[in-house]
């Protein structure tokens, strides 16, 4: 759907040392979010591009992967070279057995 030009990652392939960056909504990230992940929604990404790290692998992640691709997209086009889609997005982090904490320590859900 998004062509070779965006670079894609599994969820198997990410490690601690990656930098997760969730562009998904409040709501969303308030329900279930994976542990060590960093929120950033998709809209406020231009206003905060500071906070995402050049120095390191940085994986972006939403619901199934068309807004974390629009993201990655966007990061590559503003001098990122070490960034990547997160294929299937929180879906498959889920459906991999990952992890997944609601904003309360307890855990939660993909919306």
């Amino acid at each position: 759907m998004f062509g070779p030009q965006i670079p894609t990652v599994t969820v198997s392939e990410i490690s601690d040392e990656t930098y997760l960056l969730d562009v998904r909504e409040d709501d969303e990230w308030t329900a279930g979010h994976a542990p060590g992940a960093h929120h950033l929604p998709m809209m406020e990404l231009p206003a905060r591009l500071a906070e995402v790290p050049t120095d390191r692998d940085v994986a972006v992640i939403c619901r199934s992967g068309g807004r974390s691709a629009q993201v990655v997209a966007y990061l590559l086009r503003n001098g990122w070279e070490q960034v990547s889609n997160v294929a299937g997005g929180m879906g498959d982090w889920a459906a991999a057995g990952r992890q997944v904490v609601g904003s309360d320590g307890q855990p939660g859900r993909v919306l």
